[in-house]
């Protein structure tokens, strides 16, 4: 429902909603712009003392107003003509015409109406109404997609469109609930709907026939600070029981100018003073700094608008796929999916496909979407389960294990969890474990057993098919195809091999990066933007399954670059260490934001063996600024494998390698990576101490050996690899 309440508005009213933003982030520099057009009265000048100058300067003088801004503008009637000016409140004189500053009035009226009167107000309103809802379900979808309101500043990650939708929704999302709640609040008061009946005071008659007073000589003006002032309307000569009438924040007064007292005052009341407020918190004026910051997060609203219609059509192309999807109120069986990197729908559609041949009436959608009450005629649930990163869930199935627990009762129908995922990781589909856990939790009755799928394989899909069907009295043994992903062209224009002599052929391969396009540099798709510590998918030739390879460099360095080892049989590593300059690969980026250098200046203690280095050399690579960062690495001989070493030694020289220790099997006294942290055991604890970050990459056994020696070595400091993990300061890239 809440996606529903923020996807159709936005869709709906896009045109609406960005004409508002637009013309809001311009009208929010005019308040800024019109403080510094002017000149600031003295903070010891009086309105008598401000009245005095100008009407010294305009004899005739009618009227004097004072703007938020500290804009003065005075009227008056001289020699038979009416004269009006911009006022320097140092003097009194003329600077400058007293109207809007160009292009205000135009913004205002698109902003305001829409160039359609009373019409066009409603209809604002209703972009206004709709921006709201936007931004309220969108601050729900947010902490849902975090993992809880305790994780709303927790770092984003999946796809670029998302994180960057995030990310400007934290920033922007109270500017826009404040506009759009002072918005209706400014409509309702136009059309009467809120009280809004200005102060004002008794009616009143000035003594007659007496001299009018200095302006020095009345209290209320010669004690009212210039800055308080809004508005003063001076006695007509042509009427001697004619009065002042002094407007200020706090109300408004009848002053006889004969006298110089205060014949009748009124104090604006609730509904006057909420609806000034709201106007200075909507426009800025008074407040330019509250202005522009509500302009800027206005300026958000085209690229969340952007990013937002990303997601939703990439949703729409997994769903879409679905043939013969039925309705979720009406289907027999439900097929939930939930995927990082899109390759478990192409097992949900051969599932629903085989299902829907079988004659069952199927609904497939996103594990997100999961709500027992929309289901009213389920007779099982499948869910299709990824795991992210290190046992997390997918991005787009964040707080559907909470939801689950939160349920008052299990769903009548019973559910079969297929988790997905690669054995060679220590969080082995353990993801899928949770929601298993968590239907047991709630006493969930179980169709199947949980099962999982390792690396894609078409014959664990095709066992669990069986059994299935065996459940269901179906005749269900489903072939799976791996469909073939997106992929760019790309171009070796460089090699560096190393390993021979140890019978351990390894290959620094840097590959030219196409040129992106227009739509993929503002979606971050195909190969427009990836870091170091991202993976390339590559499709070996006579392959649609890819094998992923750690980035070494960022789309900053004008080149993709991974390092690889030659394995015995291996089809990919084979092909790719066969790869002369100019010849070609068919790849695709997939990010891994879990695995970057945080932000900030804490050291970063980089672990790596063999090609592992890779992204830790990239680290190195675009540390520019000279952040701390301590490399160990671990080879087998410095002269057969040594990677990158002719940089590491330029890296280091440039400071942006703090230090450099090796470990090599075959070389000298045999040393691993283990020995070497254990002989810097006391340094590596006061960098860990001291918040340093932790990076590891390579092969499983060395990284449970490094895991090892670190726990030892984290015993003086209270603290363990699980606890740095769970602070977000170790992570691991192994395979």
């Amino acid at each position: 429902m809440l996606r529903h309440l923020h996807r159709w508005p936005g869709l709906l009213a896009a045109l609406l909603v960005l004409v508002l933003a637009f013309s809001g982030a311009a009208l929010s520099l005019y308040p800024a712009l019109e403080r510094l057009a002017v000149p600031q009265a003295e903070s010891t000048l009086t309105v008598a003392d401000l009245a005095a100058r100008v009407a010294s300067a305009h004899p005739g003088l009618e009227q004097i107003r004072r703007a938020p801004s500290g804009r003065v503008v005075a009227w008056w009637f001289e020699g038979g003509k009416p004269g009006a000016a911009v006022i320097d409140p140092a003097t009194g004189a003329d600077i400058g015409s007293p109207d809007p500053l160009p292009g205000s009035r135009f913004l205002t009226d698109l902003h305001r109406e829409l160039f359609a009167d009373d019409t066009g107000r409603l209809v604002a309103a209703a972009g206004a109404a709709l921006m709201l809802a936007l931004s309220i379900s969108g601050v729900w979808l947010v902490a849902r997609r975090m993992g809880g309101w305790n994780r709303w500043f927790a770092r984003t990650r999946g796809p670029f469109a998302g994180r960057l939708h995030v990310e400007l929704a934290r920033f922007a999302v109270g500017g826009l609930i404040l506009s759009s709640v002072t918005a209706l609040w400014m409509t309702a008061s136009m059309f009467s709907l809120v009280p809004d009946v200005a102060a004002e005071p008794a009616p009143a008659l000035a003594t007659a026939n007496l001299p009018r007073l200095a302006y020095d000589q009345i209290p209320a003006l010669a004690h009212t600070p210039a800055d308080a002032l809004k508005e003063l309307s001076l006695p007509s000569s042509d009427d001697p029981t004619d009065t002042f009438k002094l407007t200020t924040e706090g109300g408004v007064a009848l002053i006889d100018p004969g006298t110089g007292g205060m014949l009748s005052s009124a104090t604006p009341g609730f509904f006057e003073k909420a609806t000034e407020i709201m106007i200075m918190l909507h426009t800025g004026q008074g407040a330019p700094v509250l202005g522009l910051l509500l302009g800027l997060m206005a300026l958000s609203v085209p690229a969340l608008a952007l990013t937002g219609a990303q997601q939703w059509l990439a949703g729409l192309r997994s769903t879409r796929r679905i043939r013969r999807n039925a309705r979720a109120d009406a289907a027999e069986t439900v097929v939930l999916v939930a995927s990082e990197g899109g390759t478990t729908w192409g097992f949900a559609r051969t599932l629903h496909n085989g299902l829907t041949a079988a004659g069952q009436k199927v609904h497939t959608g996103p594990l997100a979407t999961f709500d027992p009450a929309r289901y009213a005629h389920a007779r099982r649930f499948l869910i299709l389960a990824a795991t992210y990163g290190e046992g997390e869930a997918p991005t787009a199935a964040k707080g559907v294990l909470e939801r689950i627990a939160a349920l008052k009762s299990a769903p009548t129908a019973p559910v079969a969890v297929l988790g997905f995922g690669d054995r060679s990781f220590p969080h082995f589909c353990a993801f899928a474990e949770s929601l298993r856990a968590a239907a047991t939790q709630i006493g969930w009755a179980e169709l199947l057993p949980m099962a999982t799928v390792d690396r894609q394989s078409a014959q664990d899909f095709a066992r669990w098919s069986r059994d299935l069907g065996a459940a269901l009295s179906l005749p269900l043994d489903l072939k799976h195809l791996p469909e073939r992903p997106k992929t760019s062209s790309l171009t070796l224009i460089s090699r560096r091999d190393y390993g021979a002599e140890v019978q351990a052929p390894t290959s620094i391969l840097r590959f030219a990066v196409p040129q992106p396009t227009l739509w993929q540099r503002l979606t971050g798709q195909g190969l427009a933007r990836f870091e170091a510590g991202d993976l390339i998918g590559v499709l070996p030739k006579g392959s649609d399954l890819p094998r992923f390879y750690s980035l070494a460099s960022s789309a900053q360095d004008g080149f993709l670059e991974i390092c690889v080892r030659r394995h015995p049989g291996g089809l990919c590593s084979g092909q790719l260490t066969d790869l002369r300059p100019g010849e070609t690969i068919e790849g695709f980026v997939r990010l891994n934001p879990a695995f970057r250098p945080h932000k900030g200046r804490k050291p970063v203690i980089l672990i790596g063996a063999g090609t592992g280095v890779g992204p830790l050399a990239g680290f190195l690579r675009a540390n520019r600024r000279h952040r701390p960062m301590h490399l160990y690495f671990g080879a087998r001989a410095p002269q057969s494998d040594l990677l990158y070493d002719a940089e590491l030694r330029d890296w280091q020289a440039a400071g942006q390698l703090a230090k450099l220790t090796t470990a090599f099997s075959r070389h000298g006294p045999k040393t691993y990576l283990q020995d070497a942290l254990r002989a810097d055991a006391a340094e590596l604890a006061r960098l860990i101490g001291s918040g340093a970050q932790i990076m590891v990459c390579g092969g499983r056994e060395m990284a449970a050996s490094v895991r090892d020696a670190l726990a030892e070595i984290l015993v003086p400091i209270g603290q363990t690899p699980a606890t740095l993990k769970a602070e977000g300061r170790y992570a691991e890239d192994v395979y």
